[in-house]
């Protein structure tokens, strides 16, 4: 019987949480992308870039094209 019990609980566990996990009102909505970040993206896009080279390439990228935008003090 207490194999039964847990097994139960254990199902219930597994079920549960595959439901929540697909719950809509559980996850966050995403954010929209700005301008430099999807400009950033083509051109990495472009440089066939994966991983952390691709990651560290977007930072630089859109720290320079926020830099380039930015409104320069007199």
């Amino acid at each position: 019987m207490k194999q039964m019990t847990f097994a139960a609980f254990a199902l219930l566990l597994i079920c549960g949480g595959a439901a929540m996990a697909t719950d809509p009102s559980t996850t966050t909505a995403a954010k929209p992308k700005s301008p430099e970040s999807i400009e950033c993206s083509k051109q990495a896009d472009a440089k066939g870039l994966h991983g952390q080279a691709r990651k560290e390439f977007r930072a630089k990228c859109k720290k320079e094209l926020k830099a380039k935008a930015a409104p320069k003090s007199p």
